[in-house]
């Protein structure tokens, strides 16, 4: 603006406008600005030229050329540090996307683990809860106990039926040696009436000879014939009394068999027993921690009742990644877990699995794709992630908010390249 009025004066004072005595008209001017007339205040009366710019007012333009207006010329250092900030920013954002490109994140997974509710299989009053409510134990650690006593008179029972069938057992065994005695008693009868049939027949046969050659009576003929049929009837009864004697051997068999099954059955409702005691102790399978424990002492509790709920230490990260997030990912994979409850600390961990299926797929009512209209969208497919480096001083459980960074590409990005070079 200042040049342009210095300009306008400067051909004015050089065409000889203006009145007689030499000063320039000013009646058919426009009004001009304050700043302007102190400008034209600053002319020369003499010569009627534009006096010499000051050093802040800059060089006057030559006549014809157009003043230089652009931000360069006029703001040159700004420039400079806007276009040194624009390439930064260009520069910036390439790194930032090939840095990016390397991972794979989401915010849709949760900690994840195989809690159980504990409930005892036997009945009966509390009489012990040596826990309480978020307390870690460990594996083998007593959680509730229920009052046994019941159930130590049953244990009690079913030894003494034991040793009641081992006693019918050796009670047996007995009978079988006196048996075996009998058996051998029965067979020298045998022996004895075999030997005095032998003797009979020979009696028997030679006096019937006699008789024959009239060298005998017919009465001792007679009667040697009825001694060998008494001797064959002895051999007939000892011969039966063995069998029977035998036979009875049998049956001792049997008896025997049958107190070996009842004490088999002792032994199994002993072991019952021995269970069911066993089961008024409720202990943990492995190291956890109780959770929502609804147990007290003096409480009766039914068998299949929830007394607490269990965490197991074992747990890990289930993250739903977009199914279009999946190309590159693979197990094995490390991974970058920052968890919403502790923001301050980096987990590690690594890609376990990846489920062979959508989430949809393996829910309640899955989805029917095949009827209706459609609308395609992205499915999301759970991650099985493995904590390297679980911390041990703070709690971790189900369904706690987790962000996994998965690492789909082992090559270095161009800012780790930088910053090993720098």
């Amino acid at each position: 603006m200042l040049n342009d009025n210095v300009l306008e004066r400067s051909e004015l004072a050089v065409s000889g406008g203006g009145s007689s005595n030499g000063v320039p008209a000013l009646r058919n001017e426009p009004k001009r600005h304050p700043r302007r007339q102190e400008v034209t205040a600053r002319e020369d009366p003499v010569l009627k030229v534009p006096a010499l710019p000051s050093e802040t007012e800059g060089p006057l333009p030559r006549t014809g050329e157009r003043p230089r207006n652009s931000l360069f010329h006029r703001r040159p250092i700004v420039s400079a540090i806007g276009a040194a900030f624009l390439a930064s920013a260009l520069g910036g954002g390439y790194v930032y996307l090939d840095y990016a490109r390397h991972f794979q994140s989401t915010d849709d997974a949760f900690v994840a683990a195989r809690q159980s509710s504990l409930a005892p299989k036997v009945s009966g009053y509390l009489t012990a809860v040596p826990v309480t409510d978020n307390q870690h134990v460990k594996a083998g650690d007593v959680i509730a106990r229920i009052d046994d006593r019941d159930y130590r008179t049953a244990l009690e029972q079913a030894e003494a039926q034991i040793a009641a069938a081992k006693a019918s057992i050796e009670n047996i065994d007995a009978q079988f040696d006196v048996q075996s005695a009998q058996i051998s008693a029965n067979q020298a009868q045998v022996d004895q009436a075999q030997a005095a049939l032998v003797f009979a027949q020979q009696q028997a046969a030679r006096y019937e000879h006699l008789e024959q050659t009239g060298y005998g009576s017919v009465q001792n003929a007679q009667q040697y014939s009825s001694q060998l049929h008494q001797q064959q009837a002895a051999v007939a009864s000892a011969q039966a009394t063995l069998k029977l004697a035998q036979r009875q051997m049998e049956a001792l068999k049997a008896q025997r068999n049958s107190a070996l099954a009842n004490l088999a059955q002792a032994k199994a409702q002993r072991d019952q027993a021995q269970l069911n005691l066993s089961y008024t102790t409720l202990t943990a399978a492995q190291p956890g921690r109780v959770v929502n424990l609804s147990a007290a002492v003096g409480q009766f509790a039914q068998p299949g009742t929830n007394l607490t709920s269990f965490v197991p230490d074992q747990i890990w990260v289930t993250a739903n990644f977009k199914e279009i997030q999946l190309d590159h990912m693979r197990p094995g994979q490390p991974v970058t877990l920052e968890i919403d409850a502790y923001p301050g600390r980096a987990i590690h961990g690594h890609v376990e699995s990846v489920q062979p299926g959508s989430g949809t797929a393996f829910s309640l009512l899955p989805a029917q794709n095949a009827t209706g209209n459609y609308v395609k969208i992205v499915q999301r497919v759970p991650v099985k992630i493995i904590m390297d480096n679980p911390p041990a001083d703070v709690a971790l459980g189900p369904g706690m908010s987790v962000v996994p960074t998965v690492r789909v590409d082992p090559t270095s990005s161009l800012a780790e390249k930088l910053r090993r070079y720098l």
